[in-house]
């Protein structure tokens, strides 16, 4: 679960790193309200997304005056901001940050992240920072720096002091640094936090170390003991299929294809991916319907598999253990009624009540197809959808 930059910036101040003022605003008048609580001669008003890049979208702007915050906060409010990372959809704005204007004399790039291979967290820093960090490794390889966090100790005062002279900083802005260093890392580890990312991390003309943006990211499986971090998810920036799938207790990715897969098994999804495009088709999703489907999960797979308007002709694949491929065969005929499902359906059933499951489907009388291997019921899928597709395929 990833949180708003505001809402990080709100965690990472109780671990000790320091943040610049700033309020959020839903409307131009609010907006100019925030900057004269906060006084001062120039103000960034900064749109509220999940994505990165939002600065070279124009969702963040540097004003001088009361009319330029308007302005601003007009052209941004209500607004889809596409930026590299949302895609051509972009993102909608309905909240921004208004925060005082810093002084930088020099940025840095902060981040926090769990390394698979290491099974660690790993520290990854530059010195030049307000860059992406792929940006820094194609430009900067060598300014990059990599820290590997012991668990069973954790972020030590040492390895913190290692990471600040390494990044350059002046021998009088160590402390801060480790204190903003050690601060990130206990906010990750306190909070089951993925991702702690600060680009950038400047140092001020003043003399402050100061977090001018914030980004974390949440292990989903642990919200449920993080009330206080579920609290601040914003379904408004999730892809809302994945959060109606979610909502449901169905573990759902979508992709950009146009055939929907109903599969169980993480395993069995992603082999089902892999057969669907070697036969010529592009997934619209990954489903794992999970064990021990009911006809009702069936039914709820099938909704969250229509709620993408691209999908064409679904696929169910189901290998029966803790399933019973009755069961499954009962939940795709309700919803083929229920749905009134117009495109084509193709069904694999194999494992426990194979057989009732497809004298389930065969007594129905409903034009579902179905097939007995995986390769079949690719393959068959595929020219279906094709079917439905007189123009194009008269075209090829």
């Amino acid at each position: 679960m990833d949180i708003h930059e505001f809402q990080a910036k709100e965690l990472l101040k109780r671990f000790g790193v320091n943040v610049p003022r700033g309020g959020i605003a839903y409307s131009p008048e609010q907006a100019v309200y925030r900057a004269s609580e906060l006084s001062g001669d120039k103000w960034v008003v900064k749109a509220q997304i999940h994505s990165g890049a939002r600065g070279k979208a124009g969702g963040v702007r540097i004003c001088s005056d009361e009319r330029e915050i308007s302005e601003a906060a007009q052209w941004m409010l209500g607004r889809m901001l596409v930026t590299h990372q949302t895609g051509p959809q972009g993102k909608l704005v309905s909240r921004l940050y208004i925060e005082e204007a810093t002084k930088i004399a020099q940025e840095i790039y902060l981040a926090f992240v769990l390394d698979r291979k290491e099974e660690r967290v790993v520290v990854v820093a530059s010195a030049q920072g307000g860059m992406e960090i792929e940006d820094i490794s194609a430009n900067e390889p060598d300014s990059i720096i990599r820290s590997v966090v012991d668990p069973a100790v954790g972020m030590q005062a040492f390895q913190a002091r290692e990471i600040a002279f390494s990044l350059g900083l002046d021998p009088a802005l160590i402390p801060q640094a480790v204190k903003t260093i050690t601060g990130c890392y206990r906010a990750m580890a306190e909070l089951d936090a993925n991702m702690v990312e600060i680009n950038p991390l400047v140092v001020t003309q003043s003399g402050e170390i100061m977090a001018l943006d914030a980004k974390m990211s949440f292990d989903d499986n642990a919200l449920y003991r993080r009330p206080e971090i579920s609290e601040l998810r914003d379904k408004s920036q999730e892809d809302s299929r994945e959060t109606y799938a979610e909502d449901r207790g169905l573990a759902y990715i979508g992709l950009d294809g146009e055939i929907g897969c109903i599969v169980n098994g993480a395993g069995l999804a992603m082999a089902t991916l892999d057969m669907i495009k070697m036969a010529g088709g592009e997934p619209a999703n990954f489903l794992d319907v999970g064990g021990g489907a009911s006809p009702e999960r069936v039914l709820m797979s099938f909704k969250a598999v229509l709620n993408d308007r691209n999908v064409e002709a679904i696929l169910v694949n189901i290998f029966a253990g803790i399933n019973r491929c009755d069961w499954i065969a009962e939940g795709v005929i309700r919803a083929y009624r229920e749905l009134d499902l117009k495109m084509p359906l193709v069904v694999r059933l194999s494992g426990t009540n194979v057989e009732q499951g497809r004298r389930i489907i065969k007594d129905s009388g409903l034009p579902i197809i179905t097939a007995e291997t995986l390769v079949d019921a690719a393959n068959l899928v595929v020219n279906a959808w094709k079917d439905t597709k007189p123009a194009q395929k008269g075209a090829a």
